[in-house]
């Protein structure tokens, strides 16, 4: 898919909490088999041009990755001998899904430590209890992932310019949304925790150093459009009331954030140049009221290919 698509949170609610569900449970095999990298970054899946997928997965002497296709509505499993195989998953519960695909694990010789519910939602259903129906449209699965895969390469772009730690561009299936963030290399104040059906250990380590992140979501949590947002950790005085470009951008005290409406970003004549000024202008903003260092932005624009000089 070329372009922006139209998204419409109210339309395409159902699918977008189906393909939602259906990552929480996929989600449950990094958890489980990587070992731990800081800020919980070896749960995240990446975005790849058909759907989503987890870093490779150690299982004894093997490797494997799975992946979920927006596009065909299903999860493909591959292994590092070559095999592979497909769970179609269009017009099943979760239920359905999870048993289904613990079994196809297992025909693979690959270990399926599913059990559990999801993460990140209130009153969290288990994976093998959940039999609610599952709505799938197609289209909307698709415009979905072609928004991801958008705001995927314009994070990466932003991550480009900054020579301080930075997470990839990664898509946490807790709480649904492709996020990047920022390090200033010093220690935050402890997190107070408190996020529905997450460890508060685990938010804690998350937020164990100053952060500036920005992310999209497809809506909901707060705010039912699909959005992009940034915030800071901590959150310095005085932050919603700093200027910030684009002028469709704003303050979103409830959620602490600052948010950009992506049908502002979509409609644009030039989206990528008004993603940019929100990402950067956002930025600029925490980074000034938190005193980090200067020197960590190497540019405003990104260098696109080899780099400056090379051959």
């Amino acid at each position: 898919m070329s372009g922006w698509p139209r998204l419409d949170y109210a339309v395409d609610r159902p699918t977008i909490e189906t393909i939602h569900a259906l990552l929480q449970l996929l989600g449950k095999l990094p958890v489980r088999l990587h070992p731990w990298l800081n800020h919980g970054w070896h749960v995240a899946l990446r975005m790849t041009p058909c759907g989503a997928i987890t870093r490779s997965l150690p299982a004894g002497g093997r490797h494997f990755t799975a992946e979920f296709d927006f596009l065909r509505g299903r999860i493909r499993l591959a292994c590092d001998n070559g095999d592979s195989a497909e769970l179609p998953v269009v017009g099943k519960s979760v239920a359905e899904v999870h048993g289904e695909l613990t079994a196809l694990l297992g025909s693979l010789g690959l270990p399926a430590p599913l059990w559990g519910g999801p993460n990140e939602t209130p009153d969290p259903v288990p994976f093998a209890q959940d039999h609610a129906p599952r709505p799938w449209n197609g289209e909307a699965a698709r415009r979905l992932h072609g928004a991801l895969l958008q705001a995927d390469r314009c994070f990466t772009a932003f991550r480009s310019l900054y020579r301080g730690k930075s997470s990839p561009s990664h898509l946490f299936w807790g709480s649904f949304d492709l996020a990047i963030t920022r390090f200033s290399g010093r220690a935050a104040p402890e997190h107070p925790g408190g996020i529905p059906a997450l460890p508060d250990a685990v938010t804690r380590e998350a937020y164990s150093q100053e952060v500036i992140s920005a992310g999209f979501w497809p809506g909901g949590g707060g705010y039912d459009e699909a959005a992009f947002y940034a915030y800071a950790y901590p959150v310095p005085a005085g932050l919603g009331e700093q200027p910030l470009r684009p002028p469709q951008a704003f303050w979103h005290a409830p959620l602490g954030e600052f948010l950009l409406p992506y049908r502002a970003v979509s409609e644009a004549a030039e989206p990528e140049t008004v993603l940019q000024e929100f990402l950067q202008s956002t930025y600029a903003a925490a980074a000034k009221l938190l005193d980090w260092p200067e020197g960590l932005v190497t540019a405003e624009q990104p260098c696109i290919g080899h780099p400056p000089h090379a051959d």
